[in-house]
């Protein structure tokens, strides 16, 4: 994936966000609902969070140098990272605190169709950046579930908007469901329970993305199709005539390290030896663009010893 492709979704999300961050905690003010101010605090992480996707991607563009000699690509991984932990601990934490608080304290809600005017905006703000991250996400998804990119994906920033922008969704209906019950029961426990389900949700959401960038800031190898592809371009038939044993590991999003040792057919020139890699390692590129960084050690085959 391109930045610029996710970089459109985050910047959408960073819109809608702050400014329904802002109508979130107005919102909480004139009414008092927990619910709310779950949602305002959780509007907020998210915009912190779209921030900080933005510093990666800007990070990950720094030329290689002595110190890093393969780049600084993995700051996409690594400030996704620390989203999930913001999520968990600015949103998720926060919220339940809040809800079970106002479960055992409840507080009756002043002008609650305020709220309820507020989330409706919300929703359809929340919706407009959920259908940007989904489009641009589309062409990386291909047939696969969406369960499927978010686990698979290599590129970070377009699954951890997709699942901010789930969460807030599902969120909103929570925070909507507390201030109406309440409205409708006179219960103000109803806002606290919807704090709380706030609050669980932003859990689960967050310790997903937590594995996922995790597993992606240690290192992933390619994917499946790229694996096939890499070993099939790699033998010509007439030089080199076998893959040995092949080690593939995501430098960044967009860049993959090669290392694999060829079976090379015995009596070539170093000459003919050398072309074969040169042209191996263009047969690679073109079938796999992100594999930009390719090491070929050439050997000879030998059957293993009964």
């Amino acid at each position: 994936m391109s930045a610029g492709g996710g970089k459109k979704a985050i910047l959408a999300a960073l819109s809608a966000n702050a400014g329904i961050a802002a109508a979130k905690f107005v919102g909480a003010a004139l009414t008092g609902s927990a619910s709310m101010l779950a949602e305002a605090v959780h509007s907020v992480a998210d915009t912190a969070n779209q921030g900080l996707l933005l510093l990666g991607q800007r990070r990950a563009e720094q030329e290689a140098d002595q110190l890093h000699p393969f780049g600084y690509g993995r700051n996409r991984y690594f400030y996704s990272f620390i989203v999930a932990l913001v999520l968990f601990t600015l949103g998720s934490i926060y919220a339940i605190y809040e809800g079970v608080h106002k479960i055992q304290h409840p507080e009756e809600l002043s002008n609650p169709i305020i709220a309820i005017v507020i989330l409706v905006i919300a929703i359809a703000l929340e919706g407009f950046s959920f259908m940007t991250a989904m489009k641009e996400s589309q062409p990386l998804k291909g047939d696969s579930s969406w369960w499927r990119f978010i686990r698979n994906s290599r590129s970070p920033e377009l699954p951890v908007v997709l699942l901010e922008d789930t969460g807030a969704l599902i969120g909103l209906v929570f925070a909507f469901a507390g201030v109406g019950l309440t409205m409708l029961t006179g219960n103000p426990v109803w806002d606290g329970v919807g704090t709380l389900a706030i609050g669980l949700l932003l859990g689960v959401i967050a310790l997903v993305l937590i594995v996922e960038m995790q597993s992606l800031l240690i290192g992933e190898g390619a994917t499946p199709a790229e694996d096939r592809a890499i070993r099939e371009n790699l033998v010509d038939g007439t030089r080199i005539d076998r893959v040995i044993h092949l080690k593939t590991q995501y430098l960044g999003p967009d860049e993959i390290l090669v290392a694999a040792k060829i079976a090379i057919v015995p009596g070539l020139e170093i000459a003919e030896i050398a072309t074969a890699i040169d042209e191996a390692e263009a047969r690679v590129r073109g079938a796999v663009p992100a594999a930009r960084v390719i090491y070929l050690e050439p050997d000879l085959y030998r059957t293993a010893k009964v």
